[in-house]
């Protein structure tokens, strides 16, 4: 099968949406994203509708559980399922996230790295291993967290950007993350985002996320995208220009129908994103 690289606004490909996708995909939507962790392997129906979908609309692998920044050996067994998988459905781009996810078993959650030299080299190198395995390049997405780590010898951005650049690899942009962490820790998501390697960039993200009363944010994807979201994806777009930009739904699922509209947002943004005369530096 011949390999698609994404373009335009794309939705989660979610176990949850499959028998509303049986009557119909929203025209908004160009592409789908899963994780290969959940599908590869996947027998029966659900099989033949994955097919049915990759025969007719490209797919983007986002990665859960390889723990880039973790300190076990890189499960490159793993990484050789993930390239059969994307090679028998023609799946082009790969991402994962840029965090550790394990202690020696599944932690379930993504815990930030260090933003230390030493971390830098180690992470870089892993994903220099990852992107032999794969054969290709991959891009990294900065993590939403809820501590900031220990010992730091630069900023989280700055360390995202040396990691790229050591790596040789892209940057996969989640704006949801950007707003949370901002939120949450009190710093410019404007300011952070242009820290950043947009130039790299291969990917988007954006993504609703829920509010406690006390108003510490979690990035949950289990609602719709707020403004200031909408607002940070728009300036991103007069950075690299409007790349393939996913909408992440992964709890609190509401009508397809409602999805396509938020996906329909995205595609409008990245219209007039394609009219401006030229890019921000």
């Amino acid at each position: 099968m011949s390999t698609r690289l994404p373009a335009g606004a794309g939705l989660g490909f979610r176990r949850e949406l499959l028998p509303a996708m049986e009557a119909g995909v929203p025209d908004s939507v160009a592409f789908f994203e899963l994780a290969p962790e959940n599908w590869a392997g996947t027998g029966g129906r659900q099989a033949r509708q994955l097919r049915a979908c990759t025969e007719r609309y490209p797919f983007v692998c986002h990665g859960l559980s390889l723990s880039l920044g973790g300190m076990r050996p890189l499960d490159t067994d793993l990484l050789q399922r993930i390239r059969r998988f994307m090679d028998s459905h023609g799946i082009a781009l790969y991402t994962e996230h840029l965090a550790w996810a394990d202690d020696g078993r599944p932690l379930y959650d993504l815990l930030p790295l260090p933003w230390t030299w030493e971390a830098v080299r180690w992470t870089a190198a892993r994903i220099r291993q990852a992107q032999d395995v794969l054969g290709m390049r991959i891009g990294i997405e900065n993590a939403s967290c809820y501590l900031v780590p220990p010992g730091a010898e630069m900023d989280e951005a700055g360390f995202i950007r040396a990691v790229i650049e050591e790596a040789d690899c892209l940057l996969h942009l989640d704006v949801n993350n950007i707003v949370v962490n901002s939120a949450n820790f009190g710093f410019d998501a404007l300011a952070f985002l242009r820290a950043l390697p947009l130039e790299r960039t291969c990917y988007i993200h954006v993504a609703g996320h829920h509010v406690e009363e006390d108003g510490w944010r979690l990035d949950t994807h289990g609602a719709p995208v707020i403004d200031p979201v909408w607002d940070l994806l728009a300036e991103a777009y007069r950075h690299c220009g409007p790349v393939p930009t996913c909408l992440e739904r992964d709890t609190e699922f509401p009508t397809l129908d409602e999805l396509g509209r938020e996906v329909a947002r995205i595609a409008t943004l990245q219209r007039a994103a394609a009219r401006l005369p030229e890019r921000v530096a």
